[in-house]
């Protein structure tokens, strides 16, 4: 991967003030050629490399550019690293440990790789998640329809799609295409779809409308849900939705926030058990009726 490569020559020498061809060709697994092409292409892109001959010669970046007009501060590699390590969580490609190499090259590097940051975006499914994810970003690329079965709240459902964007988002990992079936765009979360398989079919590409790139507009919030909470589960709150998501009240936390279906905040507001209470809307408080009967029923 050519620009991986060229981002760890700069960063390479941005932080000596000399390095030679032979060096980078191997630290980097290429010819010396190449090493020289890549050194004209960072010319071309505007930073000024300086080739010296002779004994002692090499490759530098010319004075004062390290300290005045460094292309990648501290914060911005540092950025790169953890992005890059959260990518590595759900990729079989060992081009990512090897740029993450390239980017914290030693003890004096301009950023750690060893930064308190530690991302693991895989699930319980890892092998499957990575699976999915390969396969669909060589759909993207390769502009080939996927098809899949869909497991969601209505049942299950059958799809073709035209892959635009895979997309980590709300804590879960989606595919945001145009649904054949439906001849619209469409969301879906990669946990509820199985037997993926990339079609001969190839697409033409669409512009994705301006709206569809705001993807919480995928989930309205159309349902608002009042309800009392144990002060006991204050924690929970907080680490779901933050601490302004309730108020205290002498009889507990009031809690009001809008979801996108009942099916989910039932499943939500189950777990708490007795420690919360449903305000409104009156068909979610008299949903979670039913089923504590039934449970309770189960156990008679």
């Amino acid at each position: 991967m050519k620009l991986d490569r060229l981002l760890g020559i700069l960063t390479i020498l941005l932080q000596n003030d000399r390095v030679t061809a032979p060096y980078l060709a191997e630290r980097f697994e290429v010819s010396r050629r190449t090493i020289g092409r890549d050194v004209d292409a960072l010319c071309m892109a505007g930073i000024p490399l300086i080739t010296h001959q002779g004994a002692g010669g090499g490759i530098s970046i010319a004075e004062g550019f390290k300290l005045d007009k460094s292309v990648l501060t501290t914060d911005e590699l540092s950025g790169i690293i953890t992005a890059l390590k959260g990518i590595g969580s759900v990729s079989k490609q060992s081009q990512i440990e090897r740029i993450l190499d390239k980017l914290g090259a030693n003890s004096g590097a301009v950023v750690s790789l060893a930064e308190p940051v530690v991302i693991d975006l895989a699930s319980h499914y890892k092998d499957d998640l990575t699976s999915k994810i390969e396969a669909i970003k060589g759909a993207i690329s390769g502009k080939k329809v996927i098809k899949f079965d869909y497991f969601y709240e209505k049942g299950e459902s059958y799809r073709c799609i035209e892959p635009y964007l895979v997309i980590f988002q709300w804590a879960s990992w989606y595919v945001l295409g145009y649904c054949l079936k439906r001849a619209d765009w469409r969301m879906f979360k990669l946990n509820r779809l199985w037997n993926l398989s990339v079609c001969n079919e190839n697409f033409i590409m669409r512009d994705i409308p301006a709206g569809k790139r705001n993807f919480n507009s995928h989930l309205s919030e159309d349902i608002n849900l009042v309800a009392i909470f144990d002060k006991s589960v204050k924690h929970q709150l907080i680490e779901t939705y933050g601490f302004g998501s309730f108020y205290e009240t002498p009889e507990g936390l009031h809690f009001e926030i809008g979801f996108t279906n009942q099916h989910y905040i039932v499943s939500w507001l189950m777990g708490f058990g007795d420690k919360v209470k449903v305000l409104e809307p009156a068909n979610v408080a008299e949903n979670i009726q039913s089923i504590a009967k039934n449970i309770l029923s189960l156990y008679k």
